[in-house]
């Protein structure tokens, strides 16, 4: 316990921007690498996002920072005043990775936003959803993770609700065709045909939640804008237990709204007062 007490009171200063296979694998921040890294934390136990922190020195804003994701969005968080412009090519296939803490697809494609032009990088999937709306919240999660030229990103999110009729996203069952293939972290596969079509014609019509926050898995890195679908787009149930089979729990609890302190740092001083 004293460790993360002394955890908890040192300064952001030489916060580190490195990690390995976190949702910001593949980016620039993070480069490609020929073998797949598996990840060193997880969702539960000693290693969970209780003890991120304390895992490594440079997941430290695990716990100390104050502008953190997930979070609940309601009529406090605004919807953004821009349609992105979502470019994504189709694709016959692309490269599908079994990280550990999730599964990830590297693919190109480019967003424009606030005037900026941000390069897809990656996606990948959240089980169950990470960020609620009212407080609800959703069987799956898809974060597209995008890098501008200043290093700045932009994560795409997109939540996702089982449907009645068997109703399903196309590009999501299409990711997951050979998913068997990567039934252990550490191993790739590739996708079948990509088509983003139905996520681009969301994005035009739809609100979008809009709000700067962290990464939602170690290194916990902040000032990262997250552009969430107001409503969620379809999965049927057969897909759902395919990425819930191999993914299984990879979702971090929602943290507090941006700017209050973070919930370790209150359960810490908590604890301390006992």
């Amino acid at each position: 316990m004293r460790s993360f007490f002394a955890l908890v009171s040192v300064s952001l200063a030489s916060l580190a921007m490195q990690a390995s296979a976190s949702c910001i694998y593949g980016t620039t921040l993070h480069r490609r690498q020929t073998d797949v890294p598996v990840s060193s934390y997880t969702f539960g136990g000693t290693t969970g996002p209780i003890n991120w922190a304390g895992l490594k020195p440079e997941y430290r804003e695990c716990a100390l920072g104050h502008n953190q994701s997930p979070i609940n969005f309601n009529q406090s968080i605004p919807f953004a005043t821009e349609i992105p412009q979502i470019n994504i090519p189709s694709t016959s296939f692309a490269e599908f990775l079994n990280i550990g803490s999730t599964v990830q697809v590297f693919i190109n494609g480019t967003t424009m936003f606030g005037g900026k032009t941000y390069h897809l990088i990656q996606y990948h999937f959240h089980t169950p959803s990470e960020h609620r709306i009212e407080n609800e919240y959703y069987p799956l999660e898809m974060h597209m993770v995008h890098e501008a030229d200043d290093g700045a990103h932009v994560v795409v999110g997109v939540l996702f609700q089982l449907s009645d009729f068997g109703l399903t996203t196309d590009f999501v069952r299409q990711t997951i065709v050979n998913i068997d293939g990567i039934r252990e972290p550490g191993t790739r596969n590739v996708t079948g045909y990509l088509d983003f079509s139905e996520l681009v014609e969301a994005f035009q019509s739809a609100p979008i939640y809009q709000y700067t926050g962290s990464l939602t898995t170690p290194p916990c890195t902040e000032g990262i804008t997250f552009l969430t679908l107001a409503y969620p787009m379809v999965l049927d149930v057969a897909s759902y237990n395919l990425l819930k089979s191999v993914m299984k729990f990879n979702a971090r609890y929602i943290q507090n709204a941006p700017g209050e302190q973070n919930l370790l740092q209150i359960s810490a001083r908590e604890i301390s007062e006992l």
